[in-house]
């Protein structure tokens, strides 16, 4: 599959990505993810092992909308509609498994 990242096209494969990842420790993070095989890889180090440019040079949205495109499993931050805030009761009453709805 044909895609672009950072003003560069790239022919894409989904076997092409999984040996790209072959043998690469995913690093730690917390945002926005690829699953590629049984490991969650962050967006930027999957963009910066495929594509081999600098991380500062794309951004995550282009490499999470190539990586869908391909099939793989995306996993994007939570917006902040759509976490609930709830109120120290509410969240006591939620540990002890009888949730006070509002």
């Amino acid at each position: 599959m044909r895609c672009v990242i950072a003003r560069f096209p790239f022919e894409l494969t989904k076997t092409g990505v999984l040996e790209s990842m072959k043998g690469i420790k995913p690093e730690p993070g917390t945002g926005e993810s690829v699953i590629i095989g049984r490991r969650h890889y962050p967006v930027k180090q999957v963009g910066q092992v495929i594509t081999r440019q600098d991380r500062r040079d794309f951004s995550g949205a282009e490499v999470l909308r190539a990586m869908t495109q391909l099939g793989f499993t995306c996993r994007t931050l939570p917006t902040a509609a759509s976490v609930r805030i709830l109120s120290p009761l509410q969240q006591a009453s939620a540990m002890l498994g009888t949730p006070v709805s509002v």
